[in-house]
Order: C-alpha cells, then sequence, then structure tokens
C-alpha cells in the first residue's frame, strides 16, 4: 500500500492543477445540484419492528385520512388572574383563533375547539385546541407556520396568553457563532503547530472543501433519500474534524521530509506513502464504525451513518490528492521563514561540499530514527514518553482510576427522547408544555394512543366489547390520569382510545406505564383475541430505546472486532489492537458519565447552555460507541503506526515508543485539540440534540486522546516490551501484509537514496546496518 500511496502523491504533485482541477469541479457540481434540489419530500419518524411503528401503520389502513403521523399542534390558552376561559370576551378570542387556525392553511386537517372537546383545566383558566395537519412535520409550509403563529398573536391581542407547542413547529436547529469559534481556533492551533500560515491554511482549506462536497451531496440527495437536516449537521461536524486531521498529517509529514532535504516531489510521495497509509486505514475504521450503525435498523440513524461516512471517505481521498497537489502550487512557504532560510543555507553550503561522506553518514543515523546530532534537544514528546516509561505502573493506575471515577454517573444513565420539556425556557413550545402541566398534568404532554384491532376477536367478541374492557382495565393502572373514549372506524373492527398518564412523558413512571398497559393488553388478547397496540410520540420513544439498547451489544460486537481485525493488519500484532479496544471502551464510558453529569444531573450545566436537565438521548450511546471507536482509533493508528515504524527497523521497544512520541505527539495533540474545538463549536446549538452530540464527542476525544493514547498507551508498551508486538505464526501467514510503515517503499527506494544522498524518512526510520549501529541506539536507548 506504502508503494501505491508513493506513487499516487508524486502523480498529484505533478498533475497539480489537473487534481486541483478535478476537485473544485466536484465542488461546483455538488453546489449546483444542491442549489437545484428540491426540498425533501418527508422525513417521517418510522422505526420498523416496533409495537409503535405498527400501531402506527394500522391507523392509516383502517382510519383512512386521519392521518396518524401527521404534524399536530397545541395552542394553550391562559386567562390573566381574576378570569377564566369561560368568560364571554375570553371565549369569544378563542373562537376567533380556533377558526383562523382552520382557515390559515390548506395544510390543516381539523381542529379540535377547546370547548366542544372539554380541554379545559378544572380551575376554569387554562385551556388548548388541538391542531392535526394533513402532512408530517418535515412537509408543512412555511406558509402554516406562519398562519399558526399569527393565531397566536390574535389571541394574545385580546389579553390572553397565548403559546405554542408540537412538533408542527420543528426547524432547522441552529449551531450559533460557537461553530465559527471552534474553526478559529483550529486555525489558531495550525497557525502555533506549523507556524506558517500557508502550512495551517492547508488543512482548514481542504477539510472546507471535503465538507463543501459532503453537505452538498447531502442537500442535493435529500429529496431523492428523505435526508434530515441533522443529517447534514452529523456530516458537517465529523468532516471538519477529519478533515482537518487528516490533512494535519499528510502536512506535518511533507515539512519533515522537506527539513530533512528531500527535493518536493519526492517528499510530497513519501508523505503520502507513509503517513497516508495511517490515515487511510483512521479513515477505514470512520467508516466501519458510522456504516455498522446499519445494525441497527433505525432508518433516521441508517441515514446519518451513511452519509456522515460518505463525508470521511471524501476527506481521506482529499488527503490522499489534493493535500500534495496544493503543496507543489505552496512551494517552500510551507515552513517557517526561519526553517527557509536554514534550509536554502544548506542546500547552498551541500553544493559546495567536495566531502560527501559526512553527509551520507548523517543521512544512515537520520534513516534510523537517530537525532542528527548528539546535542539534539529532546521535545516535549520525548521528555513526557520517557517519564511515562520510567513509571509505567503510576500512570496506568492513575488514568484508569481518574477515568473511572468519571464514569460512575453513567451507572444513573436515563435514556429517553427530547420532547418540548427539554426546549430551552424561553421557547414557546416550553412554555406551553408548562402551561400544559401546570393546568393539566404533565401528562397531558404525552397521551398515549391505544389501537384497538377486533377484526380477529373470538366468536362472541367484537372490538367494541373488547374497547370496553381494554378502557375498563387500563383505567385502574397506577399512573393512570384519563382514559378517553373509544373511537371506531367506518367498519366497526377497530378502536382508537387516549391515555393520559399522571407523569410526564419522558419521566420512568410513564415508560413502567406503558409496559404495564402492554401486559394488560395481552391478556385481553388472550381472552378476546383482540390485540392492542400501544402508540403515540411517547410510547414510539420507549421503543426506540428498547430498540438501541437491544442493539448496543450486537453492534458494538460487529464494530470491534471488525476493527480489531484491520488493526491486527495493520500493526501485526494482537496485544496493541485488544489494549486499543479496551481503552477506547474506558473513554466512552468516561464520556457518558461526564454527558450524565452534565445533561441530566445539571453539573456545570449554566457553563454548557444546559438550561432544563432530563434523560440522555436514547440513541447518545450507540452514537457516541460508533464516532467515538473511530476516532479513537485515529490517534490510535497516527500515534503507534510511529512507534511500530521503528521498531520494524530495529528499535528496541522503549526507543520505539521515545521515537513514536518524538515525531507523532505534537502533532496528535494539535489534532485532538482540534477536533475538540470543532465538536465543542456544537455545543451552542438550538437544537439539544446536536448541544448533547457535540459535548459528548468533544469530552470523549479529550478522553481518549489526552489519558488512554497519550498516557495509558504507552505505559501498557512499556509494562509489554516486545510481546506488545507478539503474532502468532499462523496469523503471519494468513493476515496480508499492507506495509504501513513503509518498509518495501524504503527498500524500493535504498538504492536512490544512497545515490543521491537523499535518504533517511520523515518518521526516523531506516534499514541500513553498521557496525556502530548499536552505539548509536545506546545514545537514545531508554
Amino acid at each position: 500500500m506504502a508503494t501505491f500511496l508513493y506513487k499516487l502523491g508524486r502523480f498529484a504533485f505533478r498533475r497539480r492543477r489537473f487534481v486541483a482541477l478535478i476537485w473544485v469541479a466536484l465542488l461546483a457540481v455538488a453546489g449546483v445540484g444542491a442549489a437545484t434540489a428540491a426540498a425533501p419530500a418527508a422525513d417521517s419518524f418510522s422505526i420498523p419492528g416496533t409495537e409503535a411503528q405498527r400501531a402506527f401503520d394500522l391507523l392509516d389502513q383502517r382510519f383512512p385520512g386521519t392521518n396518524a403521523d401527521g404534524a399536530t399542534a397545541r395552542m394553550v390558552f391562559k386567562a390573566p388572574a381574576g378570569e377564566t376561559m369561560k368568560d364571554p370576551a375570553n371565549k369569544a378570542a378563542v373562537e376567533r383563533t380556533v377558526h383562523a387556525l382552520q382557515s390559515g392553511s390548506s395544510q390543516v386537517d381539523r381542529v379540535a375547539d377547546p370547548y366542544a372537546a372539554k380541554a379545559l383545566s378544572k380551575d376554569g383558566r387554562t385551556a388548548y385546541a388541538q391542531v392535526s395537519y394533513k402532512v408530517t412535520g418535515f412537509e408543512l409550509s412555511d406558509a402554516s407556520k406562519d398562519a399558526l403563529e399569527d393565531a397566536a398573536k390574535d389571541g394574545r391581542d385580546a389579553g390572553l396568553t397565548v403559546e405554542t407547542g408540537g412538533n408542527a413547529l420543528q426547524a432547522i436547529p441552529e449551531t450559533g457563532a460557537t461553530e465559527v469559534i471552534g474553526i478559529a481556533i483550529s486555525a489558531v492551533v495550525l497557525v502555533i503547530t506549523f507556524g506558517a500560515l500557508i502550512a495551517a491554511g492547508l488543512p482548514l482549506l481542504t477539510a472546507l472543501i471535503g465538507v463543501g462536497i459532503g453537505v452538498s451531496t447531502i442537500t442535493a440527495l435529500s429529496s431523492t433519500l428523505d435526508l434530515s437536516s441533522t443529517t447534514s449537521t452529523l456530516a458537517t461536524m465529523i468532516g471538519l474534524a477529519v478533515g482537518i486531521d487528516y490533512a494535519l498529517f499528510i502536512v506535518s509529514r511533507y515539512r519533515a521530509e522537506i527539513t530533512e532535504g528531500r527535493e518536493r516531489e519526492e517528499a510530497a510521495g513519501r508523505a503520502v506513502g507513509t503517513a497516508g497509509s495511517a490515515v487511510v486505514f483512521a479513515g477505514l475504521t470512520v467508516v466501519i464504525a458510522l456504516v455498522g450503525l446499519t445494525v441497527v435498523n433505525i432508518p433516521m440513524l441508517t441515514k446519518m451513518g451513511l452519509a456522515a461516512a460518505g463525508t470521511v471517505v471524501i476527506a481521506v481521498l482529499i488527503a490522499l490528492t489534493l493535500i500534495p497537489a496544493l503543496l507543489g502550487f505552496a512551494g517552500a512557504r510551507v515552513l517557517p521563514r526561519k526553517a527557509r532560510k536554514e534550509r536554502k543555507a544548506r542546500m547552498a553550503g551541500e553544493a559546495r561540499k567536495a566531502d560527501e561522506e559526512e553527509g551520507e553518514e548523517k543521512a544512515a543515523g537520520e534513516e534510523h530514527g537517530r537525532p542528527a546530532t548528539a546535542t539534539e534537544r529532546p521535545n516535549m514528546g520525548t521528555r513526557w514518553a520517557r517519564f511515562v516509561l520510567r513509571r509505567p505502573v503510576s500512570v496506568l493506575l492513575a488514568g484508569v482510576i481518574g477515568l473511572g471515577v468519571v464514569a460512575i454517573p453513567a451507572a444513573s444513565l436515563e435514556l429517553g427522547l427530547p420532547d418540548d420539556g427539554s426546549q430551552p425556557t424561553h421557547t414557546t413550545q416550553r412554555k406551553a408544555y408548562d402551561l400544559l402541566s401546570d393546568g393539566f398534568g404533565p401528562g397531558v404532554n404525552g397521551p398515549l394512543m391505544l389501537v384497538v384491532d377486533g377484526r380477529d376477536a373470538h366468536a362472541g367478541q367484537t372490538a367494541k366489547s373488547a374497547a370496553a374492557r381494554v378502557a375498563k382495565e387500563v383505567g385502574t393502572l397506577d399512573d393512570v390520569a384519563v382514559v378517553t373514549p373509544p373511537t371506531f372506524n367506518k367498519a366497526g373492527d377497530t378502536a382508537m382510545l387516549n391515555v393520559v398518564p399522571k407523569s410526564k412523558p419522558s419521566s420512568v413512571g410513564t415508560e413502567d406505564l406503558v409496559h404495564d398497559i402492554r401486559s394488560t393488553a395481552h391478556g385481553i388478547a388472550t381472552d378476546t383475541g383482540a390485540k392492542t397496540l400501544v402508540t403515540g410520540t411517547t410510547a414510539m420513544n420507549v421503543d426506540v430505546s428498547q430498540k438501541l439498547n437491544d442493539a448496543l451489544v450486537p453492534y458494538l460486537a460487529l464494530v470491534v472486532g471488525l476493527a480489531f481485525l484491520l488493526l491486527m493488519v495493520v500493526f501485526r500484532s494482537v496485544l496493541v489492537p485488544l489494549k486499543a479496544a479496551l481503552g477506547f471502551l474506558l473513554s466512552v464510558v468516561a464520556a457518558l458519565g461526564a454527558v450524565v453529569a452534565v445533561f441530566q444531573w445539571g453539573w456545570l450545566g449554566d457553563v454548557f447552555g444546559v438550561e432544563q436537565t432530563g434523560p440522555i438521548m436514547s440513541m447518545m450511546p450507540i452514537f457516541m460507541v460508533g464516532v467515538v471507536f473511530g476516532l479513537a482509533m485515529d490517534y490510535e493508528v497516527f500515534l503507534v503506526t510511529r512507534m511500530r515504524e521503528a521498531f520494524v527497523h530495529g528499535e528496541r521497544p522503549g526507543e520505539a515508543v521515545v521515537t513514536g512520541f518524538r515525531h507523532g505527539a505534537r502533532v496528535v495533540t494539535a489534532a485532538a485539540v482540534i477536533m475538540i474545538s470543532v465538536f465543542a463549536g456544537f455545543i451552542g446549538s438550538s437544537d439539544s440534540m446536536i448541544k448533547m452530540i457535540g459535548f459528548g464527542l468533544a469530552i470523549a476525544v479529550f478522553f481518549d486522546a489526552f489519558l488512554v493514547r497519550m498516557a495509558l498507551v504507552p505505559a501498557v508498551l512499556a509494562l509489554l516490551g516486545r510481546s506488545a508486538w507478539w503474532l502468532p505464526r499462523w496469523l503471519q501467514k494468513v493476515l496480508p501484509n499492507v506495509d504501513v510503515e513503509g518498509e518495501g517503499l524504503r527498500t524500493q527506494l535504498g538504492g536512490s537514496d544512497s545515490d543521491s544522498g537523499d535518504s533517511g524518512g520523515g518518521s526516523g526510520t531506516g534499514t541500513t546496518e553498521g557496525p556502530d549501529e548499536n552505539a548509536a541506539r545506546e545514545s537514545v536507548r531508554v
């Protein structure tokens, strides 16, 4: 692979105008497609295989035209102090508002008058009108939403408090200025890391191009594939993070090759051949994790995973082709000004040298990863690695115990899906939710719908008798506040009832009630033959949580298993991939603990803009497992590949760890800070789901990059010694050798290197042996 990528890098460098033109053309085509694409026809939240979804499907069949999954809104009215909603003036204002709702949009199916539906609170001060639409919330036009808001203004003009809730008002989440701040922080980190504006700008430019192509493609296909705005947001989040990181590693390797005196085209080829190999396998782990989300069988999650995986593939291809092309345009300006002057002076001096033997010896020393001079000053990565190697047990225990403490809140994890109660307190949805809770009890915000199918009832039984029994027995359950009379379809074989719980929709009590109703319904079905299904938004949330919990272990086994095999191919080791997987599990559990502490317990809620605590989003654990695993393996591949490279070329295990940190720690640190800043930028989103995802991914990358990869990994490798790179002989024969370390490439280029004096790798590897080799190694031995 290294040889192929080396040739690809040199080709992209030589044909840089052609390569750059291809990517610009792709961006233009994707942009035109996005600009001319129709809006998504729909984005219904279907969950195949769940009882709630079967009930929705049954309602569509037996109650045609009712639009069971259509958008809904609740217009909530509250009278001023000392008045009631029965006062003539207030009643007239409500009736005008109801009329305005009915006539305001052709997408309105029906509006339930509060007085006819008896939707008045006991104290008479609160009432609500239920609005049902013919289309889903994603199909609702802006005109319909405007009509809803205008109707609310009519009620307010009459002196009433009027707020609107429901999914009819769902909007594209706003990320705010913090997303831009995250990119700005990334730019600052790149400038500090490279010390040159051109080098710092390349990763940002190429990442934005990749995200532009990916998101524009998603937008262009959104109508055909029913992709939501959340899909684009996730693709942007992942694409920016990995795009900057992958480009960062290629540019960093290129600069190292240039600094050692290679010609620019050769440096580009070697950078892509070595660091590019790590990029390919790191990208593959992310793609495996994201594509693996399809096993959960939730269409929305599948689309999000596939779209984000496509953006990662684009980021990898850009790093391998566009980056070397742009490096060709940049010339020596990728180096800081001081380094450019030193390089120019050195090249001029070398041209005047008559004795080439000294230069060859110096290159041979660099070929083995040894310092060019004995007085080379160790960098921070070297000092940290030596510190860990001196105290591996202490570092290991401190890291494991620290992450274990942070993970403690994860034991209290409560799962659910966000509702209007999780909206910011200043929104009309949240205000409507609170008004309904105060006037009618919290359960009215999440009513359950029961569908009684009497078509296959036993002889002597009917849907009417079965529905009556269901209403009676369900009404006796502890957490039930109200059971509405059944409504029958035209055939009279199917009934529909509403159940209002006493507890709020996202509570454990309501979840238990759903299970109790289903247990009761099962007994009634055994006696009567009439099946009862529980649905509604609340029941759907319960089913989603259960489906995700059931899929977590198989998904984890699939993703970790495939990635384990991939890492065995990369590192030619059994224990290194095992260590990587265990370290990931520790970091992801710690990240979940932090998410619970902030979003469920409210710790530091003001700092992160959490206005309302509540259950953690149901898909958060499985989503974090997938995304964080892929991203965590990025740093594992980038950092440990350097160590493996040094070990393969003759260094002792301790030396290899130090070499890996000397060359990789600074860049990996910069990459982690960039990824954290990009993810943290989404914490400012107005959407609670995006906010939670941004925080969870940012804190997970922090734990994994700085605690697991930078501390636990070298500690474990120090304790394992040579056994860390052990691989059974039969596996050596079975597993393909993909040459991530570039040994085959280095062997192939060895002759030309010795002829030109242009030897040595950016990673500090080589194959030259001589009588002074062991002595030279002793100078850096740990």
